[in-house]
C-alpha cells in the first residue's frame, strides 16, 4: 500500500475510531483484501490512485481480512475484494469484485462527489434554468480540470447554440469523443449547420416556404425559441419532408437542447406528434 494522509491500514481496534466515527464527516471506502486475492492486486492499486486524486474528498481504509477474520463477519464479507462505502457511521453502497476504472469513478462520484463534479452538477442545474452564461462558465471551469469531460463538452456546445453562436459550437461538435453523450451531440448537428449558413448571411430564398425556413432560424438566433419552433412547425405542416427533413431535425435539435423536462420540448412535441402522424 502506497504511504499517504489519505489512505490508511484498518484493524478491528481502530476500525470503529478511523471508519465509523471518521464517516460523521467524510465518506470512508472500506477495501477488504487479502495478500492471497489475485483480484485485489489490481483493485487496491487503483483504489489508491483514486484516493490520491481526491486529495481527501473521502478516505480509503484498507482492511486485510485475513487479520481482521470478526470485522470480515460483521459486514458480511463472502468473497473479495469486497468494497463498502460509509458515511454517517452506515454503509450506503457496496460492491464485490474487480471493476473497471470507469465504473470505480462513478461509484466514487456517487459517494463523495469531487469541487469538480459538483460544478459540472452545477452547469447542468443552470442549463436547465436557462441561465445559459452561467451554465457555460461553469462547464468551461470543469473543462479546464478535465478538457475530454464528455458531459462539459456538451454542456458548452449546447450554451453556445442557445445563446446564437454556432461557430463557436461546431467546433465542438464536428469533434466530439465517442461517449454516452455522443448520440445527444448528433442531434443538435443539424441545427447547428443550418444556424452557421444563416449566421454567415447564406439566405436561399427561392420560394415562400424557404424564406419561412430562414426566418424561423434567424428568431433562434435571436434568442426568440417558441417563435422560430412555431415557425418551424408551420413549414412541417406544409411539407414534412421539406430540405428532406432538415426543418424537422432542426425542430428535434432544439428538443435536445432545452431537455426533455422543458415544457416547451413537451408542448412542441406533442403538436410534432400530431403532424407527423
Amino acid at each position: 500500500m502506497m504511504a499517504s494522509d489519505y489512505i490508511i491500514d484498518v484493524s478491528e481496534a481502530d476500525f470503529e475510531y478511523q471508519v465509523i466515527n471518521y464517516s460523521q464527516r467524510a465518506p470512508v471506502i472500506v477495501d477488504f483484501w487479502a495478500e492471497w486475492c489475485i483480484p485485489c492486486r489490481t483493485l487496491g492499486p487503483m483504489l489508491e490512485k483514486l484516493a490520491e486524486e481526491s486529495q481527501g474528498v473521502f478516505r480509503l481504509a484498507k482492511v486485510n481480512v485475513d487479520n481482521n477474520k470478526n470485522l470480515a463477519m460483521r459486514y458480511n464479507v463472502h468473497s473479495i475484494p469486497s468494497v463498502k462505502a460509509f458515511k454517517s457511521g452506515i454503509v450506503v453502497a457496496e460492491f464485490s469484485g474487480l471493476q473497471p476504472e470507469p465504473e470505480l469513478r462513478a461509484f466514487i462520484r456517487k459517494i463523495a462527489p469531487s469541487h469538480i463534479d459538483l460544478t459540472l452538477e452545477k452547469g447542468a442545474s443552470l442549463l436547465e434554468l436557462e441561465q445559459w452564461d452561467s451554465a457555460n462558465k461553469a462547464f468551461q471551469e470543469v473543462l479546464d480540470n478535465r478538457p475530454k469531460d464528455s458531459t462539459a463538452l456538451l454542456g458548452v456546445a449546447k450554451c453556445e447554440l442557445l445563446q446564437g453562436h454556432p461557430s463557436q459550437a461546431i467546433v465542438i461538435l464536428e469533434d466530439f469523443p465517442p461517449s454516452k453523450e455522443y448520440s445527444s451531440a448528433n442531434a443538435i448537428l443539424p441545427l447547428t449547420y443550418a444556424l452557421l449558413r444563416i449566421d454567415k448571411g447564406d439566405l436561399l430564398i427561392d420560394d415562400p416556404l424557404e424564406a419561412a425556413f430562414n426566418h424561423s432560424l434567424l428568431l433562434f438566433l435571436r434568442g426568440n425559441i417558441p417563435a422560430s419552433m412555431d415557425g418551424l412547425l408551420d413549414i412541417l405542416r406544409q411539407d414534412k419532408t421539406f430540405r428532406d427533413g432538415e426543418a424537422r431535425l432542426a425542430l428535434l435539435a432544439i428538443f435536445e437542447l432545452l431537455g426533455e423536462h422543458n415544457p416547451l420540448t413537451r408542448q412542441y412535441r406533442q403538436e410534432l406528434a400530431t403532424i407527423l402522424f
